[in-house]
This record gives C-alpha cells, sequence and structure tokens, in this order.
C-alpha cells in the first residue's frame, strides 16, 4: 500500500463537528486504495479507558470520495449518541488490508494480537461552543459588488472642484467621477429587479483617495459618498427590498493623515499611540510629511500606508468598538476585512465575539488569496473571498492543455481545504476591484457565460462584480474600477445580457441543487475538455451542468429539463457551449 498517500488527524477540516448531532470525519490515501470502512463508537463501549476489555467499534464502510490530484478524499458524517467517538480505519487496496490508527500502519494480526493497546483516533466531546457556526442567510445570497465612486453619482447637484465628468472606457486611480451613496440607493430597483440580495460595498468612511483603502477616520462616512443619514436611509431601504449590505474594513493598515499617525508623526516614540503601529525604523518618522516615496515608510504594506499593530489591545478594543459603531448606527449585515490574513489572530478573535454578541448572524468576510484553513476553524472569519476557485477557473480556460481531470481536481481541491459549513457561505466570484473583468480575460462571450454558469453552481456564495452583468470590460487595477456606463445600459445588446444573468440569478435562488453542498464529477464523457458535473439536493433531486471547453462539438447523453443553455440544438454541444438541465 502508499502508506505515504495516507493522512488524517482528528482536527481542522479532517474531523469536526457539523452541528451538535453530526460528526464529519475525512481522510486522504492514495489512489492505490479501493474501499475503506471506518471502526468507531463511543470511548467507552468496553469500560473505562485502561480498562480490561477490549473496545471493537462498529464497522461501516466510507462511500462517499472526491478525486485530488494524487489522492482521494473520503468522507463520512458519523452520529455519535454521547458526542464522543473512538475510531480507526480499515484500508483496503486489491491485494492488502490495513488498519490505520493515529500512531500508524497495523496488519489484522497485530490489531488482534492479545494485550495490544491500540492508539485509536479519538473526539473526545463534541462541545457544542465549540462547532463552526456561520450565518445561514448567505448561502442564499447573491452578491453585487460596488466601487462606490464608479457606480453612480445620485447628486449630480454638487459639481466639487475634483469631481470630472462620467465616462465609459479606461480610468486610472486618480479621478474622482463622484459616485456616492445616494447614486447606489436610487438603484436600487435595478439592483431588485437583478435579483441581488447582497451588497458589498469597497470602503465607505472618510479617506483621501478614490478607493478609501487609507482611511482617515473609521467613525465618519467620506463626504464625497454621503453622511450617516445617507448610510442609514440606503441601508433600510435595501433591507425593505431584501438585499443585505458588507461593508469594507481596512484594519491592516491606515491612511496618512490618521489622527493616532499624525500624532505619531509629530511626537515619534513619546506618542500615546506609539505601540498602534509596526514601524520598523523611527529614526526617519518624524520627518515623514506627506512623502511617498518609501524613504521612511518601512511598512508591510505599501511604502506610504502605516501598518497597524493589532496585537495591541488598544488598537483591539478600538476597532471593536468602530464595528460595533457601525452595526448599531447602520445596521449592516456583513464585515469585509481587507488583507485579512495580515490581521493578527487575537484581533480577529476578539472582534468575533465581540460582534457575535451584538449580531449573531452577522458574516465577518477574510480577503484571503490562499489556503485560508487557519482562520476557519469556528473562531475567527465565517469564510473567506474564494481567490483558489476564481484563479483556478481561469486557469482551466486559458490552458487548452488542462483536461476535465484537472478542472475536477481543482474544484475538489477548493472544497476540501474548509469545513463544510464554510464551503457553504464562501464568497465565490470571477473578479473584482483587484482583478482584471472577467470579460477582459478572453472577450468571448461564450467562455464568460461558461464560467459564469460554474459561479452560480458550486457551492457558497456567488457575487457579481457591478457592470458584470452587461460583460463590462476593463483591465487590471485601476482600469477595472470603470464608471459604470447607465447611458448604454438600455441598448439591445445590453438589455440581452441583463437577461441572461438574470436568468442565472433566478435559478440559483429558486434550484435547491444550485446552492446545494453536495457534487461529483461522473466522467460519462470521453471529450477530455468537456466538463460534466452533478449537482444534488438533500431529497435527491439532479442538476447536471455540462461545458464543452472543446473545439468540436459534444453529442450530449441522456434528456433531461433545460434551465439554461448557450450554443446547444438538437442534442449537440458545440464549442465553448453550455448546458443546465434538471435530470
Amino acid at each position: 500500500m502508499e502508506f505515504t498517500g495516507v493522512y488524517h488527524k482528528t482536527s481542522e477540516q479532517m474531523s469536526y463537528p457539523l452541528d451538535e448531532d453530526r460528526l464529519v470525519i475525512n481522510l486522504k490515501t492514495g489512489y492505490d486504495v479501493k474501499q475503506v470502512f471506518i471502526h468507531h463508537g463511543d470511548p467507552f463501549d468496553a469500560g473505562i479507558l485502561g480498562g480490561n476489555e477490549k473496545w471493537t467499534g462498529r464497522r461501516e464502510e466510507v462511500v462517499y470520495k472526491k478525486r485530488l490530484p494524487h489522492q482521494l478524499w473520503w468522507t463520512t458524517t458519523l452520529t455519535p449518541p454521547y458526542k464522543r467517538c473512538k475510531y480507526y480505519f480499515e484500508l483496503r487496496t486489491e491485494e492488502e488490508v490495513w488498519y490505520y490508527f493515529e500512531d500508524g500502519f497495523l496488519t489484522e494480526e497485530q490489531i488482534n494480537m492479545e494485550g495490544r493497546m491500540l492508539q485509536c483516533f479519538t473526539v473526545p466531546w463534541m462541545n457544542p461552543a465549540d462547532v463552526n457556526r456561520t450565518p445561514e442567510w448567505v448561502n442564499s445570497t447573491v452578491w453585487y459588488q460596488i466601487f462606490p465612486d464608479r457606480f453612480c453619482n445620485g447628486t449630480p447637484e454638487k459639481k466639487d472642484a475634483d469631481i470630472v465628468p462620467w465616462q465609459t472606457g479606461k480610468v486610472t486611480n486618480k479621478e474622482k467621477y463622484g459616485g456616492d451613496l445616494e447614486g447606489i440607493r436610487r438603484k436600487l430597483p435595478y439592483l431588485q429587479d437583478l435579483g441581488i440580495t447582497g451588497i458589498y460595498l469597497n470602503p465607505i468612511m472618510e479617506a483621501e483617495t478614490n478607493h478609501k483603502y487609507d482611511t482617515t477616520d473609521y467613525t465618519k462616512i467620506d463626504p464625497s459618498f454621503g453622511d450617516d443619514g445617507t448610510m442609514r436611509h440606503l441601508v433600510s431601504e435595501a433591507h425593505d427590498r431584501g438585499i443585505r449590505i458588507m461593508v469594507d474594513a481596512v484594519f491592516n493598515h491606515c491612511g496618512r493623515k490618521f489622527a493616532p499617525w499624525l500624532d505619531v508623526q509629530k511626537k515619534g516614540r513619546e506618542s500615546t499611540y506609539a505601540d498602534w503601529f509596526m514601524v520598523q525604523d523611527w529614526s526617519g518618522i518624524r520627518k515623514m510629511g506627506d512623502t511617498r516615496d518609501g524613504r521612511f515608510y518601512s511598512f508591510a504594506f505599501a511604502d506610504w500606508m502605516p501598518k497597524l499593530n493589532t496585537n495591541n489591545e488598544e488598537v483591539i478594543r478600538y476597532f471593536c468598538q468602530v464595528c460595533e459603531g457601525w452595526i448599531r448606527k447602520y445596521d449592516i449585515d456583513g464585515i469585509r476585512f481587507d488583507v485579512g490574513n495580515e490581521v493578527s489572530h487575537r484581533f480577529l478573535k476578539r472582534m468575533r465575539e465581540h460582534l457575535k454578541k451584538i449580531k449573531p448572524d452577522i458574516y465577518l468576510l477574510g480577503e484571503i488569496w490562499h489556503d485560508a484553513s487557519q482562520w476557519l476553524t469556528g473562531d475567527e472569519y465565517d469564510s473567506v473571498m474564494n481567490y483558489p476557485l476564481m484563479s483556478g477557473i481561469h486557469d482551466f480556460f486559458l490552458d487548452q492543455t488542462m483536461g476535465k481531470e484537472e478542472f475536477e481536481n481543482m474544484v475538489n481541491r477548493c472544497y476540501t481545504m474548509y469545513m463544510q459549513q464554510n464551503n457553504n457561505v464562501l464568497f465565490n466570484l470571477l473578479d473584482s476591484h483587484d482583478t482584471e473583468r472577467l470579460m477582459n480575460r478572453f472577450h468571448d462571450l461564450d467562455k464568460f457565460y461558461q464560467q459564469l454558469a460554474v459561479l452560480f453552481t458550486l457551492p457558497g456564495s456567488p457575487c457579481i462584480y457591478y457592470g458584470t452583468e452587461i460583460a463590462m470590460e476593463g483591465g487590471f487595477d485601476p482600469d477595472c474600477r470603470r464608471c459604470m456606463p447607465w447611458d448604454e445600459i438600455g441598448s439591445e445588446e445590453n438589455r440581452e445580457r441583463i437577461g441572461q444573468m438574470k436568468k442565472l440569478i433566478r435559478l440559483r435562488k429558486e434550484e435547491e441543487t444550485f446552492r446545494s453542498l453536495h457534487f461529483h464529477f461522473p466522467g460519462n464523457y470521453e471529450n477530455p475538455r468537456c466538463v460534466e458535473y452533478i449537482k444534488l439536493d438533500e431529497e435527491g433531486q439532479k442538476t447536471e451542468i455540462l461545458l464543452n471547453c472543446s473545439e468540436v462539438p459534444v453529442k450530449v447523453k441522456g434528456t433531461g429539463e433545460v434551465l439554461f443553455a448557450r450554443n446547444y440544438q438538437n442534442g449537440i454541444l458545440e464549442k465553448n457551449g453550455t448546458l443546465i438541465r434538471r435530470t
């Protein structure tokens, strides 16, 4: 047997309580393992631990598995009657049988050896306080990300000197176009008609730049966007329309004019706020002024944004109060943490405990672009932005040498990194204010909708970036932050594209299978770039997603009710075609 391919531990996403009653157990093996059984039971079935009686457990086959590039991921769900569990695995290849324990592998003769002390895997108690709980409403939410300055100007009568005329086409980070919260409020009917049930706002607190990631005052709405009353009005009306609101929190760094930072620049080490920042070079701290040349800025994030010390107790208390204020003043539903992997674990644990007492179902989302397991154990974030899925989807469509098995492996990897609770509320996206726009990548509407079909049918919570409903183009940051072309929204071409998006959103909201955690890749097609996967709900209903990513037509097998299709006719799925059907 390929022993190096076998792995399990009784922590994180390998063994965890799904709720107060169910225990999820996952195991990795090599492809040589053809069958897995788990022997499980209460640790005290044979008396007290260390007693004379032999513990055996109940034997059950583990039938569910996912294929990874070099391993199989086996999963089962147990219901321990006393909320505790002891177990080991029986692994069967075509020629061998091995038993896998916490301390290694044993043969059948060895486990039956008289007097042997077997080191089973043990879950001592499924403590309700340790269950990873995520807000249920997120899975059924379809998000719409808005970069406020470029979405809609709702107060055109305010002609500030630094506001330039609204335009289409390329932009930089220098211009301010006057988009504001009132503009977003006025477009709520449009978003509601599109089917949107959640808005993610890029930063709206007072800052110098148009992107507002250089916060000056965390307690004040930026005057160019509105004020407290404007924000309350926006959230209240959004809620009336069934739309939740998530705001951006920039706690890794601050702007140059954040009051505590100004005090540090003035007083140096003598400042009351000296330990609020991760200063590496105090020798030049008072010379900084407004310079952005990097000579005096030695911070992790950028050469001109001071990095906050989120280990500091005063900093933790301050930002807990800031977020509490956002909840109490505006009744927001979620907070997205910018640069979420550089904010300290200590900070995040305290923040979660504080905010969940105020609003238990608030959604705490981290911006992390890589495996975020250590942040998703139930005491920090509820979820993260699923950039691994975004990049995996993109790379498959870019690299024509990749086969459907590699697509399957990529998707399975993304959904075996975390617990099911987190997978259920992952923030899935295909582009954002930090990336090239989706349409810009291939300039191909058929590939564009193939990727959207994946986005809307995989577990988690899908998000579209403003303008994606009309296949808006834009290069890498800052060009991805173009103005929303409202004057062109009613064109025949855009109406057709909006109709396609509405259909996908409606299916996501109406079809339980679209939102379900359960999926598998049956492999019914020989074409190496014909991707097929099945989504299943708890009642066993099935939806098939078929993507022809090859250069040749594919004859579709079987029958079913077509829910969404492109380049499909008379049972033939053409090049870059999409078919979603109920089977």
